[in-house]
């Protein structure tokens, strides 16, 4: 039942969204509810990997963050997450598994945002990836969940703490 009102309130505000991007207005997630769908990639050993945002992103200066990207006109959820995962590390993924959508209430320079947050599990191989968008990040780092590196992005913070139950599926396992 939860993932028929998250679906049916996606749907209704993807093509809001579309209709307020198609006419080149607006901010997403200021002027209207922006969509991101969020990834989580990891070597399938337990580690996930993250990137240090600097001045040059939107928001989050200094913050180690997993990966996201608004939802693009014309792309699925999968395809918009898979290019997503290759514009920022480089590589191909697999889409393992897909988290229930969150919304998330944010504040960036006084001004409050709303984001729904469309989060997946992505596996990939860990020698493919790099930063792609040196502009944007300065370091990249390999940790497992139950050690996450400080500070960390609000929204995966946020998402992580909402929904430990799923997260807590890919902590490394213990010998």
């Amino acid at each position: 039942m939860f993932l028929f009102f998250g679906i049916l309130y996606l749907y209704i505000h993807m093509n809001q969204n579309i209709e307020k991007n198609n006419k080149g207005e607006g901010r997403a997630g200021i002027d209207y509810v922006g969509v991101t769908t969020s990834f989580y990639c990891h070597d399938g050993e337990g580690n996930f990997v993250f990137a240090l945002r600097n001045k040059n992103c939107r928001d989050e200066h200094g913050r180690w963050d997993p990966g996201a990207g608004g939802l693009d006109v014309g792309n699925t959820l999968e395809e918009n997450v898979l290019k997503e995962v290759m514009e920022e590390y480089g590589c191909k993924g697999v889409v393992e598994e897909w988290l229930p959508p969150i919304t998330l209430f944010r504040e960036h320079e006084g001004q409050k945002t709303h984001w729904l947050a469309i989060g997946a599990f992505v596996r990939v191989n860990r020698e493919d990836v790099k930063i792609m968008e040196t502009h944007k990040f300065d370091d990249l780092i390999w940790r497992p969940l139950n050690d996450l590196p400080e500070p960390l992005h609000s929204g995966f913070q946020y998402h992580f703490n909402e929904q430990f139950d799923i997260f807590k599926k890919y902590f490394p396992k213990e010998n």
